[in-house]
């Protein structure tokens, strides 16, 4: 297992474009449930962030205490997975990225690949939105890091690696890249040693993912540069 490249995808904008509506939908209604505060008109910048931290965010620009928000957050995070289970779309497929597909097809049928996730979507959130997108079969439950694991993105490779690896150890670092599309998960790669592969399909374009190890436009390009890696 510890010899196999894991791969640690981003969900939006790196998978799925334009998914995030009813995601969003979601948060504001358990903000309104568990704070009594209507937040529909409250924005911050969300990609790259975890669902949590978009929350915290968003209530304390709306004057909720920091001990306030940490004390619902529970609640939250069970509130938004009951919201998003009755808002998802019954089929996502028309968010899939061109090529994406493909990719993780050709990916899923090697043995020297293990497909996993590193997103700030909570986890039940991620699961079922890959089902609807027709996405779900290629990342296995009980992998991946989430953002339901921490509110801090730079702690879910780490995380993911942990679940990748062995009771001993976690999958090394040397055999983790993480695939995404913000600067944000350039550096949550960054901030566990790994190298990332950065994928100008997101809302920034390539000229702010330039930290990557690699930059490409699209799933195709993804390919191409896996394959090198490869062999």
């Amino acid at each position: 297992m510890a010899d196999r490249l894991l791969l640690l995808f981003d969900i939006d904008g790196t998978l799925l474009h334009r998914a995030t509506a009813e995601h969003a939908a979601a948060l504001h209604e358990a903000m309104h449930a568990v704070y009594g505060l209507d937040t529909s008109s409250t924005t911050v910048p969300a990609a790259g962030r975890t669902d949590l931290e978009i929350a915290r965010e968003t209530l304390l620009a709306l004057g909720v205490s920091a001990a306030r928000i940490e004390e619902g957050f529970d609640d939250l995070r069970a509130a938004a997975i009951e919201a998003y289970a009755r808002l998802v779309p019954d089929d996502l497929s028309a968010t899939v990225l061109p090529g994406v597909r493909e990719l993780l097809e050709a990916l899923a049928a090697r043995d020297d690949v293990l497909l996993s996730l590193v997103t700030g979507n909570l986890e039940a959130i991620a699961r079922l939105k890959l089902q609807a997108a027709g996405l779900g079969r290629f990342f296995p439950s009980g992998q991946g890091g989430f953002g339901s694991d921490s509110v801090d993105r730079t702690d879910l490779p780490p995380i993911a690696r942990r679940r990748a690896g062995t009771r001993e150890r976690a999958h090394p670092r040397e055999r983790t890249l993480v695939i995404g599309d913000t600067p944000l998960d350039i550096a949550c790669a960054r901030a566990d040693g790994l190298q990332v592969l950065a994928v100008a399909t997101g809302p920034h374009p390539a000229a702010d993912i330039a930290g990557a190890d690699a930059v490409v436009a699209d799933a195709d390009g993804l390919r191409v540069e896996l394959e090198r890696r490869l062999g």
